[in-house]
């Protein structure tokens, strides 16, 4: 499905312009601390003309066959690109953190990189000490891969998935 670029953009969001609107598709997850799983996902990026994207994601568990198991993650935040092409990234969580992410956007291709910068975590919420992220379009669809570092554990991958706009 093709996309257009928003008549009211804000000109720090342009080089995300990819991203705006509705993405679903499929990841696969693994960690050393979990049993390996399937999940379906739908991403949403909007903007209103001001100098951020608003994101949200919802996901949930799979079958081998893509049924329906439960329902899993949730996340909302905040891009703010800014004029040297950094990024700033502000993400809450369902499951009791909040993250500062900061990273770069791509000028040769539309991808992005962010790394934690800070976590605050509820006193219910799993040890997570450390992210990364990669964001790309590629053959028209969304890809990310998602590395971790938690309970314990180095900074690995733990998630990824290539999603299609709808």
């Amino acid at each position: 499905m093709p996309f257009e670029i928003p008549e009211n953009i804000h000109e720090l969001c342009a080089p995300l312009a990819w991203m705006i609107g509705s993405w679903h598709g499929n990841g696969h997850g693994d960690y050393p601390t979990i049993e390996g799983f399937h999940f379906g996902q739908e991403l949403v990026f909007q903007q209103d003309g001001r100098p951020f994207i608003h994101y949200f994601s919802r996901a949930w568990i799979v079958d081998e066959d893509g049924g329906f198991v439960r329902n899993a993650a949730q996340e909302t935040g905040f891009l703010r690109p800014q004029e040297d092409r950094t990024l700033e990234v502000v993400l809450a969580h369902n499951t009791g953190f909040v993250e500062v992410w900061h990273g770069e956007i791509h000028a040769d291709q539309p991808r992005f990189e962010i790394v934690t910068d800070a976590i605050a975590r509820t006193g219910t919420a799993k040890d997570y000490s450390a992210g990364k992220r990669l964001y790309g379009y590629v053959e028209g669809d969304l890809l990310y891969a998602y590395d971790m570092a938690a309970m314990g554990e180095p900074l690995q991958p733990h998630q990824w998935a290539r999603l299609q706009r709808h």
